[in-house]
């Protein structure tokens, strides 16, 4: 897979849908780590939200990271952070993926991201949500340029 195919929107759930980032220190940890491994190479962040009971990120791997090990970052970096102050079961094993196929699609789940503290009723702005990168505090990595259709091999 080249670079412009490694764009992945991911979701992952807390450990039976438990509202666990309501806590603001929680939220605010989860965000801590994501971009921790995102300053050190780990991904690329373009788009996340931490959702009461569920986060979703857009992200492209570094090169030498499989999309699961970049997540066992976050989820992992997350657990072990979080075990340092409070003994709680975290998240739900796996997560889910798609893999970005073209600009269009990428823009697609962008929306998708942003919207979603709207979409459940928790702000009226996309901005004004303290735990997303629609808020003008986060600076988000570019997608990357070019994303288009995997061709079917013959």
């Amino acid at each position: 897979m080249d670079d412009l195919q490694r764009t992945f929107f991911v979701t992952t759930v807390t450990w039976q849908r438990a509202a666990i980032f309501r806590v603001e220190a929680r939220a605010q940890l989860l965000i801590n780590v994501l971009l921790e491994y995102r300053n050190q190479g780990k991904y690329l962040l373009h788009e996340f939200v931490v959702m009461p009971d569920h986060v979703h990120v857009l992200l492209t791997p570094a090169v030498e990271l499989s999309l699961e090990r970049a997540l066992q970052f976050i989820k992992g970096g997350y657990s072990y952070r979080l075990r340092q102050r409070e003994k709680i079961q975290v998240w739900q094993q796996s997560f889910t993926n798609h893999r970005i196929r073209d600009a269009e699609d990428c823009e697609r789940h962008r929306s998708y991201i942003r919207l979603n503290p709207v979409r459940a009723k928790l702000v009226i702005d996309q901005r004004e949500y303290a735990y997303s990168s629609a808020n003008p505090a986060f600076r988000m990595d570019d997608v990357p340029r070019g994303l288009k259709p995997v061709r079917a091999s013959a």
